[in-house]
């Protein structure tokens, strides 16, 4: 595997002449999820129940969330973004199922205790990828794959994310601007992450 160091200068060097389309994909889905997500903010504490039910609206940002993820994917693959990507995934039920799929299985974890959930979460990081390369695997093969590549990995991902803690900082001394040049950076790493990790699994198999 690579260090962390070589993923971050992997994403930099994806991401050179395609600074510009990597921001304005993230700023396009921060821009719907915040819509999608709004009307949850303007009811009050007595209608909790409301609130609820307004804020699994955000189950609508889902296939937009699992674009980014390909989107940066290409760009490690030597792709431009593009934009009409972003919306290419509403019509696949695997994209669906395996999204709110994740997204069950990590919370009923972190039910049980924070630490269990957030090894989870890093369980089932290279899912969207397994699943855009694997067509054939269901959406709960997908997140059993990733699991199985992660034996070993988790850690290291883990590190490389709190790489990016200083930028984060940063980023919020920027009113949150920062993000949106800090996120397709840390996307594009995660992207670069799971490709080394596939070639390294692929390796070892044979």
């Amino acid at each position: 595997m690579k260090t962390n160091k070589e993923l971050r200068k992997q994403a930099l060097t994806a991401l050179e002449g395609n600074w510009g389309s990597a921001v304005l994909v993230f700023f396009i889905y921060a821009c719907f999820s915040a819509i999608v997500n709004a009307p949850g903010s303007f009811v009050g504490g007595e209608s909790e129940s409301v609130r609820l039910v307004l804020s699994l609206t955000g189950i609508l940002c889902l296939p937009m969330a699992y674009a980014l993820y390909i989107i940066y994917l290409g760009l490690v693959r030597g792709k431009e973004p593009q934009m009409g990507e972003l919306f290419a995934y509403y019509k696949d039920g695997r994209v669906w199922l395996m999204m709110i799929l994740k997204g069950i299985f990590v919370i009923l974890w972190t039910l049980l205790l924070i630490i269990p959930g957030i090894i989870k979460s890093y369980s089932y990081a290279m899912a969207e990828f397994i699943l855009r390369d694997n067509p054939q695997l269901t959406a709960r093969q997908a997140i059993d794959e990733s699991t199985r590549m992660m034996k070993g990995h988790k850690m290291q991902l883990f590190l490389l994310d709190l790489s990016f803690i200083g930028w984060f900082i940063l980023a919020m001394l920027t009113c949150g601007l920062g993000l949106l040049l800090l996120v397709p950076y840390a996307q594009t790493a995660h992207a670069a992450f799971y490709e080394d990790l596939k070639e390294d699994t692929l390796a070892i198999e044979a």
